[in-house]
């Protein structure tokens, strides 16, 4: 049997309306994560959604937006697969459970349900200048989360 390498998918959550130096750390987030082969999955829309898709595309990397609502149009123009869900902030259980791995920056409530749910699913959360809550590892630059999202990480195989 062949085996196959899973590329890691790694949620970027973070809030719509972020200040300047949140937006950049999710560019050079996205950026290091689409370096590294993995690929970027978020809620495809803007601020820390956009800034993280922008960095990973510039890269060259591959980009998941998970939308909340019924067109893939709406999504933001570093999206390469767009889903369009018809679900409003319930697409935030998809985000999580879609994504290997989460890392949090910035945000609000929206982004405290997409760490909630990656905490009841047992995935990774790093955070970046976000809650300060149990279960959400901190890390104080884009490099360190980045690192601490692939470590330990083994791709499953089949």
């Amino acid at each position: 049997m062949n085996k196959i390498n899973k590329k890691i998918r790694i949620g970027i959550i973070g809030g719509a309306k972020p200040d300047e130096k949140s937006r950049t750390l999710a560019f050079t987030v996205g950026q290091l994560i689409a370096e590294k082969g993995a690929i970027v999955v978020c809620g495809g829309l803007s601020g820390i959604m956009e800034a993280a898709s922008r960095g990973a595309k510039q890269a060259g990397g591959l980009t998941i937006g998970i939308l909340p609502g019924n067109s893939p149009g709406d999504a933001n123009p570093y999206i390469d697969i767009p889903i369009a869900t018809g679900m409003g902030y319930s697409r935030n259980s998809l985000v999580a459970m879609n994504s290997d791995i989460l890392i949090a920056i910035d945000g609000q409530y929206g982004t405290l349900t997409e760490i909630a749910y990656g905490c009841i699913y047992r995935k990774k959360v790093i955070g970046l200048g976000t809650w300060d809550i149990e279960g959400v590892i901190e890390a104080k630059s884009a490099e360190e989360a980045v690192n601490l999202a692939f470590k330990d990480y083994f791709p499953l195989t089949s």
